[in-house]
């Protein structure tokens, strides 16, 4: 029983760090657009949705924003009325943007600096399923260097280095009392790092749609020396030794997409972009922990997860001169198989909406605003490991803002 018990508290950190905080915001205009902007020419953002059509702004830019993401998740265990509700915390992710090269030159250098994986969960000390999940912290800052290069004024192709730094802060109860009868709890820290590569192609057509292809590779993200802190009553001590530490190595999964870029009037921009996301890569999750006992072994926990596909939607409606109006949205498979949904991340399919603005100051500054709506279809779920068993209903809320100075 102790054996299960402390495989379940270590499997949970570093399979909300892959899983269900792929959070997709990564430019404000292309967030209100539905998230599309692999085959369309925007801003800087292009770093991330396309660095090979980096090459093809016209402009270098300098700008940054930030995406406050409202998580709001419902549990009602089976067989009861009772509902569990995570806490009003918000994560912020964020993003920026840099992209410079000489005027009429064939070539630009890119820098992006945002969070692709990231979230806030608390679900408090006192709910069902608190041995499962209490609350988690999750952070991962992908840090990006491109070049781009224009071969003739219909193509271009780019590629970026990658480096993730990822931070995890979780806590749970363990199911241990004290003297007065209270819990145990457990407290899993860990930073990680790794790294990866993306690449791209942006292509104009002689109708005037452009097209985008791009991969991002799995980078496999090693959390070593991760901290597990026990507090335990002291005739436990033994079972739960410290200090204690853990390595893991997660795959972050490769993605391939495609996007296209309509162009009906001068006023209108409609795109459409299509991803693969090959987390079918995340097999078994394992674990190398430095202090071994009869009750904390290494494990190795099956996973199965599966490829996901998304296809989004969007428009621009340029307004006036200064003035953008935009409007998307989307579908989203989930990769977490039946059995495997937890409340770090109780995954699902998803349905999006967003609506967008932004405007110009004096040709050279603009703000954009974003509000995106996710809706994450309830899913009846008995966990195989943990055997958490109940429904989940998810709703997520993000505004977002950004600035842009581009010379």
């Amino acid at each position: 029983m102790k054996k299960v018990l402390l495989l379940a508290l270590f499997l949970a950190p570093l399979m909300a760090f892959s899983q269900g905080f792929q959070v997709n915001l990564e430019g404000q205009k292309q967030i209100g657009m539905g998230h599309t902007g692999v085959g369309t020419l925007q801003d800087g953002a292009s770093v991330f949705f396309n660095p090979g059509a980096v090459a093809m702004l016209p402009e270098n830019y300098l700008q940054g924003g930030i995406s406050p993401l409202f998580f709001k998740s419902d549990f009602n265990p089976s067989g009861t009325s009772v509902q569990n509700r995570t806490a009003n915390k918000v994560a912020t992710p964020f993003e920026f943007y840099g992209v410079w090269g000489p005027k009429s030159s064939f070539w630009k250098f890119g820098l992006g600096v945002y969070t692709p994986f990231g979230g806030l969960t608390d679900w408090g000390n006192t709910w069902q399923g608190k041995y499962v999940l209490e609350s988690l912290n999750l952070k991962a800052v992908y840090f990006q260097p491109t070049l781009s290069f224009k071969l003739t004024d219909f193509l271009s192709i780019g590629g970026g280095f990658v480096y993730n730094h990822g931070s995890v802060d979780l806590t749970r109860a363990i199911p241990v009392a004290n003297s007065s009868g209270d819990p145990g709890q457990a407290e899993l820290k860990g930073s990680g790092k790794g790294y990866g590569w993306n690449a791209g192609l942006y292509f104009k057509t002689q109708s005037g749609v452009t097209i985008g292809i791009t991969h991002r590779s799995k980078v496999n993200t090693t959390i070593a020396g991760g901290n597990a802190i026990f507090t335990v009553p002291t005739s436990l001590q033994s079972s739960f030794p410290q200090p204690n530490s853990f390595t893991s190595t997660i795959p972050l999964p490769a993605t391939n997409s495609i996007g296209f870029g309509f162009y009906p009037s001068r006023k209108w921009i409609l795109a459409l972009d299509v991803n693969l996301v090959q987390w079918d890569v995340y097999k078994t999750l394992s674990f190398d922990y430095k202090n071994n006992t009869a009750a904390l072994q290494d494990t190795h926990s099956a996973r199965n997860y599966q490829q996901a596909v998304s296809v989004r939607g969007g428009a621009q409606y340029k307004a006036t001169t200064n003035l953008a109006l935009r409007f998307g949205g989307g579908y989203a498979s989930t990769a977490v198989a039946d059995g495997y949904v937890t409340p770090e991340a109780p995954d699902a399919n998803r349905v999006y909406g967003t609506l967008g603005l932004g405007y110009t100051f004096a040709k050279h500054l603009d703000i954009d605003i974003s509000f995106e709506y996710e809706h994450l279809m309830q899913r009846t779920q008995t966990n195989i490991e943990s055997q958490l068993s109940g429904t989940f209903k998810t709703n997520v809320y993000i505004p977002g803002v950004s600035l842009a100075y581009h010379w």
